[in-house]
This record gives C-alpha cells, structure tokens and sequence, in this order.
C-alpha cells in the first residue's frame, strides 16, 4: 500500500420496507438513482456515511430523512459488504440496515435533487434479476445498474435476505 492509497470509509445502505407490498421471501423496498457523486447513474438504496462517534442506527435515521424526508423505526443491522471500486479510486466497508417507515401512508420524497433522481419501490427479486443479468432494461429503456455496494450483497452474502421483521 502506498502513502497515497486512499483511506477506506465506512458507508451505511438502508432498507426502509413497505410490508404492503413485500412478502416473506421477496421484501419490498425503496431504491433511488445516483446522480453527481461516484456511482452516478446506478440504482442504490438511501444511505450515506457514517460520521465520526455516531452509531449506524443514528446514520440510517439521519441520512434517511436527509434523502427521503421519512422517519423511521425498528432499525437492525443485516450484514456488511467489502466494496472496492477502482475505476472510481475508492473502497467502502457498507453496513447494510433494515427498517420501517414511522408512518406507513408517507412517500418518499427527493429531498437531495442533486445526488438522487428520485424514489421508487423495488423487490428483492429485482434486484437479484438486476445483478445477475448485469442491469436490466426497465418499461421506461433505461438500463437498471446497481450501485457496488448493492452487487456486494448479493454476491458476497447470498444468503442475507433484507426482512422488516
């Protein structure tokens, strides 16, 4: 490792879940598109970094409301991802979170329009589609590519399915 390598960053990914629309073996979830920062144009769901002397669940909280303008409840940790991006020069240890949402009848809204396009909901079978054929071309002819860390997951954790319970 050279004096110049880039330092690792801890980066924190959450799954904020709408029951309503998930089953046990395929939750269902909130995802975004990245816009103005490394992995612009993929698929990544709310997050960010965790600041120094705060705990993950305080991160998931904050950077949640940050993004989406939800509050939420029931925060755990599902596992974490070792993502390596070099085209981009960077490396991320991702602790991946699962929550709700306070209140279920509340959308998401785009509360950073410079850093995320917009909110959908996405199934976890969409995104094992996604990453196993490499970006999937949605209604609309956009490609779906997901964020690194999100690729990680499925394949460095096979067995680690997000649940709300």
């Amino acid at each position: 490792m050279t004096e110049d390598s880039p330092n690792v960053r801890v980066g924190v990914g959450v799954f904020v879940f709408d029951p309503s629309q998930s089953t046990g073996s395929n939750p269902c979830f909130l995802i975004g598109r990245r816009i103005g920062s490394h992995g612009a144009g993929t698929y990544a769901l709310p997050g960010g970094h965790l600041e120094f002397g705060e705990t993950p669940e305080a991160c998931a909280a904050r950077e949640v409301l940050e993004e989406t303008g939800l509050e939420i409840t029931n925060i755990q940790f599902l596992t974490a991802t070792n993502d390596i991006m070099l085209s981009e020069n960077k490396h991320y240890i991702t602790m991946f979170m699962t929550c709700l949402r306070k209140d279920s009848s509340a959308e998401a809204q785009t509360m950073e329009p410079d850093k995320c396009e917009g909110w959908d909901w996405a199934s976890w079978q969409d995104l094992v589609k996604w990453v196993d054929q490499e970006g999937v071309v949605g209604d609309d002819g956009a490609r779906r590519t997901l964020f690194t860390p999100l690729i990680s997951l499925i394949r460095q954790r096979p067995g680690a399915l997000p649940s709300a319970s």
